[in-house]
Parts: C-alpha cells; structure tokens; sequence
C-alpha cells in the first residue's frame, strides 16, 4: 500500500519542478487527471521527461526539443514505462498539467486537480507496471484525498477535449476504474 506524508508520495523519488504555484486558498485536490507523455514523441525512456518537467531539457538533442523547450510544465507525478513513480510537485500545491481546462463548469482544473502522466503514447498500450503502480497510487491518493471519488478521475482529453487527445484509446479505462472498487 502507497502511503502519502506531507503531500509527497512515500514510494517515489521526488525530483521537485520549478513548475508549480500555490493552489487559491482552502482548496483541496478533488479531481484526478490522467496524462501520457513521451520524450521524443513515440520513444521511452532517457530521462527527458524528468528534464522537461524541470527545465533542464537539452535543446540540442532531438529537433522537437527545440519546440518545446521554453514551455514551463510539471505534473504531480510521472510513471514511467517499468512502473516506477517519479514526483515533481507536493500534491498540496499546483501542478502546471492540464492548461486551459474545464470539469463541470469549472475551470483551471489546475486549481483543485492531481496531474499523473503515464510514459506512453495515445496508441501503444500501457504497460503492466504503469497500471500497477496507477492503481496503487490512485488508490492511496483516494484515502489522502477524499474529494477523488471514481467520478472524478478523468483524461486530460475530457477536461480540454479540443486541445487533447491523451491518456488515448489505448488506456483501459475499465480496467482502470473496476480496481478502484
């Protein structure tokens, strides 16, 4: 069982983000939002994820580097492919993951959501591992956090459907959501 002291996950490395702010005061995390993410596109592991969400991300190694490399990003949490978790952000502050955004007519989801990227694409299936450790964090974080309930764990896609397409089709979201039980 994952346990959370201080609003930062016992079972990962913390690698802190400058990419963060203050939640508005008297906000709790109460939405959970699912994200993937690949450095480069399509290829898995080598740290750039790690770098990215701390700007430390080399320009110079990949062309699309160079796209992004001024973007000032973090999520709470990434899990890469093997299932290990990395935490960039204390989930009592905020994550900068889900930009312009909504949930039930409210906006900046920032504000009073958990951002977890999963190392992957919107097409390749996600590994073992990654739902493993989803699970077990999500789970953890539900008791931490009571406001996640399953109706509010979503994908990046349905709090900016015009922006996003992530986690993708190829996330089981039922398998997902039927181990919450």
């Amino acid at each position: 069982m994952f346990t959370v002291t201080n609003h930062v996950l016992d079972q990962a490395e913390f690698l802190e983000s400058p990419n963060f702010s203050e939640r508005p005061k008297g906000l709790e995390p109460s939405l959970l939002v699912i994200h993937n993410i690949s450095l480069p596109p399509g290829k898995f592991g080598g740290g750039y994820i790690e770098d990215f969400f701390q700007n430390k991300l080399d320009s110079s190694f990949h062309p699309y580097f160079k796209e992004i490399i001024n973007l000032k990003v973090s999520s709470h949490i990434l899990i890469d492919r093997k299932g290990k978790l990395t935490q960039f952000v204390e989930f009592n502050k905020k994550a900068w993951h889900a930009g312009v955004s909504e949930f039930q007519g409210l906006k900046e989801c920032n504000d009073f959501s958990i951002g977890i990227e999963l190392e992957g694409t919107d097409s390749e299936p996600y590994s073992e591992e990654q739902y493993s450790s989803l699970i077990n964090l999500t789970q953890c974080l539900q008791e931490s956090y009571p406001g996640i309930t399953k109706e509010r764990i979503v994908g990046h896609n349905d709090i900016a459907p015009l922006r996003k397409t992530d986690p993708g089709d190829s996330f089981d979201w039922t398998r997902y959501k039927e181990s919450l039980a």
